[in-house]
């Protein structure tokens, strides 16, 4: 069986993502502990945040502009001034957040090119996203960056197409089951999981149990073995 084309996912698949939202999302709940307890804070916050992506996309962008809609229903429309700062300046914070590597990464991606074409395809806010890639140092690793409004089977037949020798001949790998496995399984990839310690609730989806072409993996230092035995 012939790979040629690897594609890996970026947020808490690359480099920490997942963490800075949760830091940010208990600052949040500590702003309006006055109108709301944490646990429904979570739920209005949850259900905003999906009313608003197919407007707003992924990232922190869009988590912030849903954080202030959600204080302003809240607060009956009239959100203070104070707390409406306090948000924005949590999405500056995190939009400036250093990038940190998880371990094993870069090792992991040096193999791996070695031997195959590095595709990044990877969803989130276009200028967000190249300024992590940049600080992440990983960059000339890539042969290709896709950033993209969603990851569906069509995304990964566009992508594996045209960086690569189509979906059959590549793996995708990621900690969303629900974007980085189950679409590309469904274009004909392999669909490898590597999952963070905490996953967005939107990400979260049944693992394919018994697929002929799904992995799951404790670590993506495991991936270029996983990948070598594959190649025969």
């Amino acid at each position: 069986m012939t790979i040629t084309t690897v594609g890996l996912d970026a947020d808490d698949t690359l480099w920490h993502n997942e963490t800075i939202f949760r830091l940010t999302h208990a600052r949040f709940a500590a702003l309006l502990a006055d109108h709301a307890d944490e646990s429904e804070l979570g739920t209005r916050l949850a259900e905003v945040e999906k009313r608003n992506l197919r407007l707003y996309g992924y990232g922190v962008k869009g988590f912030t502009l849903s954080m202030i809609e959600t204080a302003m229903e809240l607060c009956d429309g009239e959100a203070p001034p104070s707390v409406v700062r306090e948000i924005l300046a949590a999405g500056r914070e995190m939009l400036a957040h250093p990038v940190e590597t998880l371990p094993g990464v870069d090792e992991a991606l040096a193999a791996l090119s070695e031997r195959y074409r590095l595709v990044l395809i990877t969803k989130g806010d276009l200028l967000d996203q190249e300024r992590k890639l940049a600080a992440s140092g990983l960059g000339d690793l890539f042969a290709a960056v896709e950033i993209v409004s969603e990851k569906d089977r069509g995304t990964y037949d566009r992508v594996f197409s045209r960086h690569g020798t189509g979906a059959t001949d590549a793996v995708m790998a990621g900690n969303s089951m629900k974007s980085d496995v189950l679409p590309a399984l469904e274009a004909g990839a392999f669909g490898v999981h590597i999952p963070y310690h905490v996953t967005w609730a939107h990400e979260l989806a049944d693992a394919p149990e018994g697929h002929a072409r799904y992995g799951a993996l404790e670590t993506i230092a495991d991936l270029p073995g996983w990948i070598a035995e594959r190649c025969v």
